[in-house]
Order: C-alpha cells, then structure tokens, then sequence
C-alpha cells in the first residue's frame, strides 16, 4: 500500500493504491473509516463503509489486470464523501438480478448513495459513488464531477 494526502482543505482527498488481494478491502474500509473520522463525517461511515467495500471488492474479484494495482480516492464533499475506486479493467459494472448466487451489491450501492456512476480512463476505468448526511444535506445536490484521474502504479 502506497499513501499520498493532497493538503486541499485539510486534506480533503485521500488517495490509496492497493494490491488485488481480498485483504486489501478491509484495509481500505479503514483508510475511509478514518478520513471520515477526520473530515467529522463519522456520520456516514456505516453507508460510506459498505459503499467502498462493494466497490473495491469488485475491482479486487472482478478487474482482473496482472500487475496492475487499484486505486480508491476519497473527496471529502460538502455534507458527504465521494468514493471512487479506480482499477485496469475496461469492464464495466453491471447491476445483476439479485439471487442466491449474488448480485446484491450494486443495489446496495445505489441504496446508500446521492448517485453513483462509471467514467472511463485512460486505461481502465473509474466507479464512483457519492454518500451523503441527510441531515446535512442541502437542498443541492452534492457535485458528482471531479478529477477522476489516478495513476497507477
């Protein structure tokens, strides 16, 4: 794991590459739980830490790209937090029926989130998604747009 901190707003994007190791996930879960703790989102972390943990283990299980890491960036966004996990694969996600074999994991993630969506990079893409307080939300919605850009190591 590598750990980068952009000193915008105190430090206000916190950014992680990760190996695609299932035990990586856990490890993110807790940056997030952190950042959130540090931006006094504490909140949102329940939602925010299901969101991140679904993102990551499909780019973990799913974008399969050898020697290719996985990024999350965390932006701490007005009343809220945008997660984005950033990986090789030009596959996108795609909400399935859910069913004893699964499925349920996007639909979760469109539950506890503002909005969420895909943006293409230059190699692979990117899966965000935006976890609002309703107790602080405004009558605006949180901005979803952002630089989406991530190297990979």
């Amino acid at each position: 794991m590598r750990t980068t901190a952009a000193a915008r707003d105190e430090h206000a994007v916190m950014t992680w590459k990760w190996r695609r190791h299932p035990r990586c996930v856990a490890l993110a879960r807790a940056q997030l739980r952190k950042a959130l703790a540090r931006w006094d989102l504490a909140g949102i972390a329940e939602p925010a830490v299901l969101v991140a943990s679904e993102l990551v283990t499909n780019a973990v299980v799913h974008a399969g790209a050898p020697g290719r890491e996985v990024a999350t960036r965390f932006v701490r966004q007005d009343g809220g937090v945008r997660i984005e996990v950033h990986d090789a694969s030009d596959v996108w996600p795609v909400p399935r029926v859910p069913g004893d074999d699964g499925g349920f994991g996007l639909h979760l993630v469109e539950e506890f989130t503002a909005s969420w969506g895909v943006e293409e990079r230059e190699i692979g893409k990117t899966v965000w998604a935006v976890v609002v307080d309703p107790a602080a939300a405004t009558s605006d919605a949180p901005s979803d747009e952002g630089d989406a850009s991530c190297g990979n190591g």
